[in-house]
């Protein structure tokens, strides 16, 4: 599951509420304690390290590995090649080497551990590693020269892993996408023949994700957009069939790693419960709130699949889809394997190795599974690490959702404030003692109100108040 990131696009000359959202967003990062700044040593260390890194001797720049990610990223932890291997495939998927330049108990590696992840703030992201590292010597530019893990997986004919393999090597990325090209260069049939075969392969592996009975919940992004007025618009970017297939290879990729830990009976997996039934039937609510059809007997991975991401309504729905997928964390074991080692949302045990750069779990567990297939001792510095990453990652997560949330509230309140006083129209999606949730619709808002109706209900709410500054929305039922 992809996180959910929010683009905040101000006029060419910001008005009032741009300055009012650009001060909220500093004031959040401030209030929940995000680190921006990294400390001199750290600075020092990532570029002493940059020119100085542990390079594998394994040569693989032969291969064609190509990477695809957001026009403006250049943290880039991912590079692919596929290529037909008899009846089936073979996917070779180069994860940038970080641990090739962070020293377990070096400076770097120590602000890592305070991080946990790159945190996504609409107007700034606030890395997890320096510059120097994240969008410089560790990663995949193309036609740069960099160390990598490389993921050796074969496939069936029908996209089944049946072997995977990882070692470090130096890797040479060949070219650079963005989702939008690769959609509109397979759609008109000009792709290069990697670009084929990853919608073949990702086909393939939606198909089997669903005979598991997974749930795929890729979150759009939610743009922010003013107006020349001074007004705001929320809307959520229709997420492209090629970002789905480019996910399943992550989602391989992280299985194969589950197979080799479990295998070798050390790791640390992502694993997560199967949803409350009471967010079950809170989400059947909003599904029949929004007026979109959930046939008797359908699982909910099986109804996300039926959403339109191309309306705006299913989009909104997408992303309250999200409390369907409480309770992952992290399950670190050496020797006694997990007593639950499943991903209820992959259906499959689980791993994160593909996004180092981003997030300090991934490093451990590429260093795991690398040692595991060649054969080799787990290094002790992992394996210390281990029992201490899910606390450090839960802390990352709650202050990351808190961001997001508290930025979100901003943006929201933004896209209302010209309808104070006014009506609009929505439909409950949930009810309690402490009011009812609405969502409006005709914006991408879902807010609690005062007042009483039944869920699924339509009904009309008054905008009483906004706060951009707190992110504040007061609503009533009209």
């Amino acid at each position: 599951m992809a996180q959910r990131h929010i683009v905040f696009r101000p006029a060419t000359q910001p008005g009032d509420v741009a300055r009012q959202l650009a001060d909220r967003f500093e004031a959040v990062r401030r209030e929940l304690e995000v680190p921006e700044e990294f400390p001199p040593e750290v600075l020092a260390e990532a570029r002493s390290a940059a020119a100085e890194a542990d390079l594998p001797d394994r040569d693989e720049t032969a291969v064609a590995f190509i990477t695809i990610d957001p026009p403006s990223s250049l943290d880039l932890d991912q590079a692919m090649s596929i290529e037909r291997d008899g009846d089936g495939y073979r996917v070779r998927y180069a994860i940038a080497d970080v641990p090739a330049f962070v020293r377990a108990g070096g400076a770097v590696d120590g602000e890592t551990r305070r991080r946990g992840q790159t945190v996504y703030c609409p107007d700034r992201r606030v890395q997890l590693h320096p510059t120097e590292l994240s969008e410089g010597a560790a990663s995949l530019l193309p036609d740069q020269v960099r160390p990598a893990f490389v993921w050796d997986i074969r496939l069936a004919a029908d996209g089944e892993g049946t072997a995977v393999e990882v070692s470090r090597a130096m890797v040479r990325s060949v070219r650079r996408y963005d989702y939008e090209q690769v959609q509109k260069e397979i759609d008109a049939g000009t792709a290069e023949d990697c670009l084929m075969l990853l919608k073949e392969v990702g086909e393939k592996r939606i198909a089997l994700e669903r005979q598991r009975g997974g749930a795929s919940l890729p979150m759009p992004e939610q743009e922010v957009e003013e107006g020349q007025d001074g007004s705001f618009h929320i809307s959520f970017r229709p997420v492209l069939p090629a970002e789905d297939w480019n996910a399943q290879i992550s989602l391989l990729t992280g299985m194969g790693a589950a197979d080799l830990m479990l295998k070798g009976r050390v790791g640390i997996l992502r694993t997560m419960p199967p949803p409350d039934p009471r967010d079950l039937k809170r989400f059947h609510r909003q599904a029949a709130a929004a007026g979109v059809p959930w046939p008797d007997g359908m699982a909910y991975g099986e109804f996300l699949r039926t959403l339109d991401r191309t309306d705006p309504r299913h989009l909104a729905l997408i992303h309250e889809a999200t409390t369907l997928f409480r309770g992952a964390g992290y399950t670190p074991f050496d020797g006694a394997l997990p007593e639950q080692p499943m991903h209820a949302a992959v259906a499959n045990p689980y791993a994160h190795v593909t996004a180092p750069l981003r997030r300090l779990v991934d490093r451990f567990g590429l260093v795991v599974c690398e040692a595991l297939s060649a054969g080799h001792e787990v290094p002790a510095w992992v394996r210390e690490a281990l029992p201490t990453l899910p606390e450090i990652m839960a802390t990352s997560d709650r202050r990351t959702n808190a961001v997001e949330r508290a930025c979100t509230d901003a943006v929201e309140a933004a896209e209302l404030q010209p309808f104070v006083g006014q009506t609009l129209a929505g439909v409950v999606v949930d009810e309690n003692d402490k009011g009812v949730v609405v969502q409006l619709v005709e914006h991408a808002v879902v807010a609690r109100a005062a007042g009483s109706a039944k869920a699924g209900e339509s009904v009309t709410v008054r905008v009483d108040a906004v706060d951009i500054a707190s992110g504040a929305i007061t609503l009533s039922i009209a």
